[in-house]
């Protein structure tokens, strides 16, 4: 059997790393209690963390979701410039550096019970936030228009391709920020008793 060239090896690689304009999938299960009609959604936030955009929502079977994060831009009134000034990531601490301004959107994930059972959240249909458990740290999901590195102290690091970006993050005496990788990682949320 002839072995692909070392070239064919690299462009394959690059071709299976490239950021694509395709789904980002998150599969996670759901630990206490999981009220009937309960749904996991993720919603574009603004820089103080309203929900402004629901993204997608899915509901919870068997105490199990799984988000299809769409590829597609956020709505423009999702949007805020990134620059130093105003990071509020996870992990992040003064000082702060952005490789580049851009637009950049922040995915939160929030359950709701979906009462009318139509899909989306509605008025009257609370939003609880909550946090995706990753092994010892947590799910961060974020959508910039372009690429950049963000950098900030106790070792944070991270380069965002254009579009939506996963990452576990873990904050201890250092922070460390490692890629999500669909089917990778297992998440999951608490909702109590």
């Amino acid at each position: 059997m002839k072995r692909p060239s070392p070239l064919v090896l690299a462009l394959l690689a690059a071709a299976l790393l490239a950021p694509s304009g395709a789904a980002l999938t998150v599969t996670g299960k759901v630990e206490g209690t999981v009220p009937a009609d309960t749904r996991v959604s993720g919603w574009a936030v603004s820089a103080s963390g309203q929900p402004v955009q629901e993204i997608v929502s899915v509901p919870v079977n068997g105490g199990q979701f799984r988000l299809e994060i769409p590829g597609a831009s956020p709505s423009f009134r999702a949007q805020t410039a990134l620059n130093a000034q105003n990071v509020t990531w996870p992990g992040v601490l003064d000082p702060v550096t952005v490789s580049a301004e851009t637009q950049t959107a922040e995915l939160k994930f929030f359950t709701y019970r979906d009462a009318n059972r139509n899909g989306q959240n509605d008025e009257g249909e609370e939003l609880r936030e909550v946090t995706l458990n990753a092994g010892r740290g947590s799910l961060f999901v974020v959508w910039v228009n372009s690429d950049v590195a963000v950098k900030a102290s106790r070792g944070y690091q991270v380069a965002l391709k254009r579009g939506w970006n996963a990452f576990v993050v873990e904050v201890g005496r250092a922070v460390k920020v490692a890629p999500f990788r669909d089917g990778v990682a297992a998440v999951s949320l608490s909702l109590g008793r």
